[in-house]
């Protein structure tokens, strides 16, 4: 199962193993991990799943599509990045073992 790390803002490690076919937003709510809402339960409507996508795995992760539901939501998030992601619209694969994700200081 990939593991994926996700990262409270305040340093906070959480190594999670998240099944195959799972979004990463689910990975984080199914295991309890702090800073990720997930208000709307991942129907990309609340921008409350947030996070930063680590450097090393951005260009594999990628960015928004330009004009997608996911670039607009992003729009309602505090405080967007260069690397900002909705983690409900990222799909878990076996590719993603070893991902590392951060979380905003905020989701409202």
């Amino acid at each position: 199962m990939p593991k994926i790390t996700y990262v409270e803002y305040n340093g906070t490690r959480h190594p999670i193993e998240v099944p195959a076919g799972r979004s990463v937003m689910q990975g984080a709510v199914d295991n309890n991990v702090p800073g990720i809402d997930a208000d709307c339960g991942g129907e990309c409507a609340c921008a409350t799943c947030h996070v930063y996508i680590d450097a090393a795995w951005l260009d594999r992760i990628g960015r928004p599509t330009p004009g997608s539901q996911e670039a607009s939501m992003l729009s309602f998030a505090a405080v967007t990045r260069p690397d900002s992601r909705l983690s409900c619209q990222i799909q878990v694969t076996g590719a993603l073992d070893g991902l590392i994700v951060r979380m905003p200081e905020g989701q409202h």
